[in-house]
């Protein structure tokens, strides 16, 4: 056994867990070849890096490459049911970094792993919903003179680290890794497209193609969604608060109504706001018998599963990830994942592929916070544009794409102001 600093749930499962490792790795060849280069380089030798992720195959691939680039690392869950116990026991046993993740853990226990991870007082923080940063700026204040900077991965977690930023109170730069057009333009709409449905149908095995699925919100995540729900048959309904985007979901052929109206006739709700009760009590009491209640976004308040109790007679488990909710009416309303991400709760999250873009983007961000000269101020910022076009143009390498290049001509003619019809 390994006397690697560490709370995971088997240790036995490591060999299992290096097999997913590997077999992810086949579809990521994008960090493969920023993992060589690493390796070469070591940019990041000596420099401690704490991670607050989903604790998957894609991630280890990642973590494997900062550890070829000479980083000491520290990594614990970003949700309580994401973690895969085998890859963290593969981390910790056959590679020596050290994971304070157990799939299932309480809230308790992952806020103690939490400040286990920053008790190796990092340098460098990589976060999936800013739980990491928002504990280093409130509990963990001591801890905050040595990070340098960070990266964040998720919609959420940008969205407090803006309001963190806005407010003055964030101490150091970060990256909105989310916020890169090879992130959210694959990862959200691809990945969650993808994954989400996949979590719904392995929790229920329910027929998609007749149903009615109710998509909250058509971010780059609702537009995945509701994309392939569509492409498998369903009638899809879109709410939304935004009128552009809105209009869009119209213009793409969805029907969009307020969720009090989509309430009463959604045979699937699923929730990719960000956003908190964005089901609520009045939309619980207008719901069918047998509705079934998913979220893909970050946090598992997007339901608000405390109104839900309060007219619950009798809960149940009817299967792994699926619990019944009896009304005092007789309705069951059926909540997946506890509410939490049913991608990565009930499946095993987004497919490699996408994950090799965005964890591509993490890797570079992560040096690129490094050797900023100037170095960045605090705050959130943008992945440079260039770190962006390198990550398209590796991608579409690895998958014998070839692009066009403009000749001088045209160069010429695009920086012109004087030649017209």
């Amino acid at each position: 056994m390994s006397n690697t600093a560490s709370d995971i749930a088997d240790p036995r499962l490591a060999e299992y867990g290096a097999q997913r490792i590997d077999w992810a790795a086949r579809e990521m060849p994008v960090i493969a070849q920023i993992r060589e280069r690493f390796a070469r380089e070591r940019p990041f030798a000596g420099l401690r890096i704490a991670g607050c992720l989903h604790i998957t195959s894609e991630t280890a691939n990642l973590a494997l490459a900062l550890q070829a680039g000479g980083a000491d690392l520290t990594l614990c869950a970003s949700n309580p049911l994401s973690t895969q116990d085998d890859v963290a026991a593969a981390l910790v046993e056959r590679v020596g970094i050290s994971v304070f993740a157990v799939k299932g853990e309480s809230n308790e226990t992952y806020y103690d792993h939490i400040h286990r991870t920053i008790d190796a007082n990092p340098q460098i923080t990589i976060d999936d919903g800013a739980d990491l940063v928002s504990t280093l700026h409130s509990d963990r204040r001591d801890a905050l003179g040595d990070v340098l900077g960070g990266c964040e991965e998720t919609t959420t977690g940008v969205i407090r680290l803006r309001a963190m930023a806005a407010d003055g109170a964030l101490a150091y730069p970060v990256m909105a890794v989310n916020d890169a057009a090879t992130k959210h333009f694959f990862d959200n709409r691809y990945g969650t497209g993808q994954s989400a449905l996949d979590g719904i149908i392995r929790a229920t095995n329910l027929l998609l193609a007749g149903k009615t699925i109710v998509v909250a919100g058509y971010g780059w995540c609702g537009r995945g969604v509701a994309s392939r729900a569509d492409g498998l048959g369903a009638h899809v309904i879109v709410t939304e608060v935004d009128p552009l985007r809105a209009l869009e979901a119209v213009m793409d052929g969805f029907r969009v109504l307020p969720m009090a109206d989509a309430a009463a006739e959604g045979d699937v709700f699923i929730t990719t706001t960000g956003d908190i009760h964005v089901i609520d009590a009045p939309h619980f009491s207008s719901m069918k018998s047998g509705a079934i209640l998913a979220n893909a976004g970050h946090f598992n308040h997007e339901i608000n599963l405390d109104a839900l109790s309060e007219i619950t007679e009798q809960q149940r488990e009817l299967k792994p990830y699926v619990t019944a909710h009896t009304t005092s009416d007789g309705r069951e309303l059926l909540v997946l994942a506890d509410g939490r991400l049913v991608n990565l709760s009930a499946a095993e999250g987004h497919p490699a592929s996408v994950m090799d873009m965005s964890f591509a983007n993490q890797a570079l961000a992560v040096e690129h916070l490094l050797r900023a000269d100037p170095a960045l101020e605090p705050g959130v910022h943008d992945v440079p544009s260039e770190i962006d076009q390198s990550v398209a143009r590796l991608k579409l390498a690895s998958m014998g794409v070839e692009l066009d290049a403009l000749t001088d001509e045209q160069r010429r003619y695009l920086s012109s102001w004087d030649e017209g019809t």
